[in-house]
């Protein structure tokens, strides 16, 4: 069984020629990075760590690591716990300097405030520039959104405070649908404890608002944090609450049934995964609902065969994953920038799994500009995944010529 390289690499770049020097180095660099001089490291642990079963450190210790050496254990060739999450706060695919006065601002507004009068017609205009912001997300990514949608989502939880009648019902659907977006916004930014509060938020309207197709949509909208965080049987909860409800409209169905299949996937149970999938595939042309939010179904060209080629991949059947996105991708549309990309990072990885890496580094070649341009931070962890994928041959040509590739997207992280 092989030794851990990539470790060895590293404390070679960082100058520390011996398992003594680089358990010194590293101790001392903890204890200042933590103020805490009872952090320790002996000789004997480091090289444990490079030997065939480095183990996994404590999370402590991981963030030394990372600070000391500017990569993550997983990139050093430790071996990866279940369920393991990069800390938020040290990602670099964070929301840089977000608070949370910061975050919750436009939600957490005090009352009461001054009545007005509220014209029904204000629902309508919401409502009306909601299309108008998902496609702007498509081709911009979310840091440029973020700024614009909160103060809309606070305007209205304004006029929500004024309005009475079935007024205040489309007020409070409709601000259902921002509060949403804005939770999404975050997710895709890489800040999940953001994301949280704003899919919490967007299901507190909808239990006000009393609409049995909103709640399923913000179940969902939690589901999809919850997958981000690698939570399987969490998933599966929330979306089954969304089925129980018989009186949703198809979409909510097929939303719920495809992030069921991920969270499925995340369970490492293929079958349920395919079965998902292939009922959502046959309820899909029954969604014909005018409802203005949730409509990704219907706009995204090959969606559910999106989901399936990423539970695929999730569950390492990486040649069926990389035939799916060849698939895929002749039907996405360029202008879908953001979304194209993370396809296409994830079709590397499955090309990388598949043992094809001349096929992945060319894929990740494009993805690299997209990424520097969106700032996706979905679409940077599925670049860190795909590195991971191609760890076997790191130290070849094809392993060199990826990581210079992702250079512009390590530099500008």
């Amino acid at each position: 069984m092989s030794r851990n390289d990539a470790l060895r690499a590293a404390r070679l770049k960082a100058g520390w020629r011996s398992a003594e020097a680089a358990a010194e180095g590293l101790q001392a660099h903890g204890q200042r990075l933590l103020d805490d001089a009872h952090f320790t490291l002996s000789a004997r642990t480091w090289r444990r760590w490079e030997g065939p079963r480095p183990g996994w450190p404590s999370d402590e210790t991981a963030l030394v690591l990372h600070d000391a050496l500017g990569r993550w254990p997983e990139d050093l060739g430790f071996t990866t716990p279940p369920g393991w999450i990069r800390p938020e706060h040290h990602e670099e695919t964070t929301v840089q300097n977000t608070s949370f006065l910061a975050v919750t601002a436009a939600a957490l507004v005090p009352g009461p405030t001054a009545t007005q009068h509220v014209d029904p017609g204000l629902v309508d205009y919401f409502q009306s520039q909601l299309e108008g912001h998902y496609r702007a997300d498509m081709l911009l990514g979310p840091h440029d959104l973020i700024g614009t949608l909160g103060p809309q989502y606070q305007l209205i939880d304004k006029l929500t405070r004024s309005a009475t009648g079935e007024t205040r019902r489309g007020l409070l659907r409709v601000g259902a649908a921002y509060a949403a977006l804005v939770g999404w916004l975050y997710q895709d930014a890489g800040d999940l404890s953001a994301a949280a509060f704003w899919r919490g938020i967007t299901q507190e309207i909808a239990l006000r608002a009393r609409d049995p197709h909103l709640i399923g949509y913000a179940m969902v909208n939690s589901a999809q944090v919850r997958t981000d965080l690698g939570d399987g049987a969490g998933v599966v909860d929330l979306c089954e609450a969304a089925l129980d409800d018989d009186r949703v409209v198809p979409k909510i169905r097929v939303m719920a049934m495809q992030q069921q299949a991920h969270g499925a996937s995340l369970l490492h149970d293929r079958g349920t995964v395919d079965r998902l999938i292939d009922e959502a595939d046959r309820l899909l042309p029954r969604v014909n609902d005018d409802l203005p939010w949730g409509n990704a179904c219907r706009r995204t060209p090959g969606y559910l065969e999106v989901q399936r080629a990423t539970c695929y991949g999730r569950l390492g059947l990486g040649a069926e994953a990389s035939d799916l996105w060849s698939q895929v991708l002749d039907v996405v549309p360029a202008t879908a920038r953001r979304d194209r990309g993370v396809y296409m990072a994830r079709h590397a990885t499955a090309a990388a799994t598949a043992r094809q890496p001349e096929q992945a580094v060319e894929i990740a070649r494009d993805v690299a500009a997209i990424a520097v341009e969106t700032r996706s931070a979905r679409m940077r962890r599925e670049l860190a995944t795909l590195e991971r994928a191609m760890r076997p041959w790191q130290d070849a040509p094809v392993g060199r010529d990826l990581a210079e590739a992702l250079a512009p997207v390590t530099e500008g992280s």
